[in-house]
């Protein structure tokens, strides 16, 4: 009961209603309205209660120097001049005291529904075979990869098999499940059969698909884009990837210490002080109203509002640039960051597939005419290459025409006749499957493209004896500003790390782009969180930036972590400390010098009033200042500082 009117008069509506009986106690007397009450009991009861509350219970129940906190002090202070009967005094350190609170509360407080929406991904079922004959299940259990000659025997075998839908969490290690077209992986574990291409951006971040076949292995929660698999449980429950990757998440959620208040950190020292130099006024001029006056005006008021005020401001102002910061502590970790890891899909690229080399081996078809036939015969593909051809001829006008005996093979590529022309689009075993030949000039560009971290669909014409037509590579784009953005960094001395779920050569392709030397590529999620943890543990202070739900684990575990909020994950955003809703890169060294300036105002509030401070306990030891004229120096030193923070709302950091 007692806390819960304590949760209530320390809330904003309150503290104002006890503000305006504190402005009512001053003015009143002075405009010679005389009442039965000072309204100043008002704002004692008010604002002064919770923090009496809260200095008892930091007695009680905290441990060593915690027990002394800033709240200790001020009750002090307010007891004190409530006992000699200047309840102004008492009223105003309470009330910049709740005020002080209250700002800080508003810049720590954010929603943690990350965690919830990752849960909602995993899987909730899964399609089960079972046998229908007694020994069907055995054979399947047991059942080799198996190449195109024997598929026949395999139907057959099937027609035994029963499928069964059952929840994911009465999935067993060596059950064998089969999984179609658009469903998603509901534990870890091994293709038997099939071939497929897999969406595994959830736990590697990865824009291409990755295409999977027998013997390979494949992820809770990422999503079979085509093919139908069966495949053999190994790691279910709590021990599959995703499970892991929503530990890490609470794991890291959980370590996540709450901001201290700077004040807090001072009280074990100004507590001690303020009673000696108190104690010692009062005996050496006999004169209690100095001494308590010396206990109002050393309370820490400004100190408290220092920070607080100073993070809402560039809060403020981030905000006015697309820049969301969560937590007022991030600023200030922000500003002693020196390093910062960027994830590459969707951070430092686009994260979205475009064609980006159009290359015709033949005289006779031209460029344009290439992609007009690739992209007619992938216009009933499914693979997500195959759609990022069709899209990229249509935003370029190409008209398409219409395609008859379309096949696709999992895996490997489609065929289709288009315009009396047998046209193959596939990888080079699919080609080489079809008698199409690969010229050495051909694989010379291949192995090009492969180095640049690219994906390429060559295009063939013919049953047997074809030819190669050409090939279209697609790759992620860069963002222009990326190399901009590492080049600004480290002329502020941060240093930069590229840290991926892609394969090495792609990462080092784009990190020589981007003007990033330190990659670390082919990552999990908890590898990533390795390498974030490495770092600090090495005395880094890292700022990860990421997009994917893959990222949300190193996002957590780094010092600060910034999502790209505009296309990124709902997770990434609220695992991250900051999002970019713009998606602009470009903000980071804004974000850097914004954070940078942040921490210099608050450490020159700081300073400000501790030499406020040290001024109004010299005068009142001499006794030029009382209570109530203590008060007013002390609150004119919030003022101060107040106005120092408010200039970073329209300073310019660009």
């Amino acid at each position: 009961m007692i806390k819960r009117i304590n949760d209530f008069l320390a809330g904003l509506p309150m503290t104002v209603v006890g503000g305006i009986f504190l402005a009512m106690s001053f003015v009143f007397p002075r405009m010679g309205l005389v009442l039965p009450l000072d309204p100043a009991w008002v704002t004692v009861f008010i604002c002064g209660l919770p923090l009496l509350y809260l200095a008892i219970w930091r007695v009680v129940f905290n441990k060593g120097i915690s027990k002394i906190s800033s709240a200790l002090l001020i009750s002090i202070a307010m007891v004190a001049a409530i006992v000699i009967g200047d309840l102004f005094a008492a009223g105003e350190v309470a009330f910049i005291m709740e005020i002080g609170a209250i700002l800080e509360d508003m810049t720590t407080n954010r929603a943690k529904k990350g965690l919830q929406k990752l849960i909602g991904l995993a899987p909730t079922v899964g399609r089960r075979i079972a046998s229908g004959t007694g020994g069907g299940m055995a054979d399947v259990q047991g059942a080799e990869p198996v190449c195109a000659q024997e598929q026949n025997g395999l139907e057959n075998r099937e027609e035994a098999l029963q499928e069964e839908m059952v929840p994911a969490d009465q999935i067993l290690p060596g059950d064998i499940l089969r999984v179609l077209p658009g469903e998603t992986i509901p534990v870890d574990g091994v293709i038997l059969r099939g071939e497929t291409s897999l969406d595994q951006s959830i736990m590697t971040g990865e824009s291409l698909p990755a295409d999977k076949g027998p013997g390979e292995e494949v992820f809770c929660g990422t999503i079979n884009r085509f093919g139908a698999i069966d495949m053999k449980a190994t790691k279910v429950g709590q021990d599959s990837s995703l499970q892991k990757l929503i530990r890490m998440v609470r794991d890291a959620e959980q370590n996540q210490a709450p901001m201290q208040r700077i004040a807090d950190k001072w009280a074990s020292f100004l507590v001690p002080v303020a009673m000696g130099i108190a104690i010692l006024a009062g005996l050496a001029t006999r004169d209690i109203v100095r001494a308590v006056t010396v206990l109002v005006v050393f309370c820490p008021c400004a100190l408290v509002l220092a920070t607080p005020t100073a993070i809402m401001a560039a809060i403020g102002q981030a905000t006015k640039h697309g820049v969301i910061i969560k937590s007022g502590e991030i600023l200030e970790k922000m500003g002693k960051v020196d390093t910062i890891a960027f994830d590459k899909t969707g951070t430092l690229t686009y994260g979205k597939l475009q064609v980006s080399d159009l290359l015709s081996f033949q005289t006779s078809v031209k460029e344009e005419e290439l992609l007009r036939l690739a992209a007619s015969a992938e216009a009933k593909s499914e693979h997500p290459l195959g759609k990022a051809i069709v899209a990229y001829a249509v935003e370029k006008g190409i008209s398409l025409v219409e395609t008859d005996s379309f096949q696709m093979q999992g895996g490997r590529g489609i065929s289709a006749g288009v315009s009396g022309r047998k046209l193959f689009c596939g990888n080079e075993k699919y080609m080489l499957q079809n008698g199409i030949e690969i010229p050495g000039a051909v694989e010379k560009e291949l192995e090009r493209l492969r180095m640049q971290g690219k994906a390429s669909v060559l295009v063939g014409e013919g049953d047997t004896g074809g030819v190669c037509l050409g090939l279209l590579a697609l790759s992620d784009l860069l963002r222009p500003q990326a190399g901009e953005v590492v080049g600004k960094l480290a002329q502020m001395g941060t240093g930069t790390v590229l840290l991926t779920g892609d394969n090495p050569r792609t990462a080092a392709y784009f990190a020589a782009q981007a003007g990033i030397t330190d990659i670390k590529a082919g990552l999990l999620p908890e590898e990533k969180v390795e390498c974030v943890a490495r770092m600090q543990e090495q005395g880094g202070r890292v700022c990860m930036i990421g997009d994917g739900v893959n990222d949300a684990p190193a996002l957590k575990m780094a010092s600060v972590g910034v999502a790209m909020g505009s296309m990124g994950s709902d997770i990434a955003v609220e695992a991250a400390d900051i999002a970019l809703m713009s998606d602009d890169i470009s903000r980071i060294p804004y974000l850097k010098r914004l954070s940078n300036a942040t921490v210099t105002t608050i450490k020159a509030s700081i300073t400000l009033s501790m030499g406020i401070n040290l001024a109004a306990v010299t005068c009142s030891v001499l006794g030029i200042l009382n209570p109530t004229t203590g008060a007013l120096v002390h609150n004119a030193g919030s003022c101060f500082v107040v106005l120092i923070a408010a200039l970073l709302y329209d300073r310019k950091f660009e």
